[in-house]
């Protein structure tokens, strides 16, 4: 078996991105459209992390502080949706119509 090379490492992550991409433009399910942006984040700490395999840069301190950043995006965007479930009822992005008039 070969060496996994840096071009792996952006094939996969380019996987990631479109799936990621694919679920927010597709789904309506809140729960789902955020695990894909989390999937888009993860594609990216992926980038970060190879480029700097690479090129010797400071790559996984940033993919730290992007974990650390989709650790925050969840937990705000999971109590947005439990309090938006609890007045709706429902998590169906087609009926989040509280901004409209």
């Amino acid at each position: 078996m070969g060496e996994i090379t840096t071009l792996h490492y952006l094939v996969v992550a380019a996987a990631l991105f479109i799936i990621g991409v694919i679920g927010v433009l597709t789904r309506r399910n809140v729960v789902i459209i955020l695990m894909s942006i989390e999937l888009i984040l993860n594609a990216v700490n992926l980038n970060l992390v190879a480029f700097s395999r690479l090129w010797n840069l400071q790559g996984q301190i940033f993919s730290i502080f992007v974990v650390a950043d989709a650790a925050a995006e969840a937990a705000v965007g999971l109590g947005i949706l439990i309090a938006f479930f609890r007045n709706k009822e429902t998590v169906n992005m087609d009926e989040v119509d509280l901004l409209k008039w």
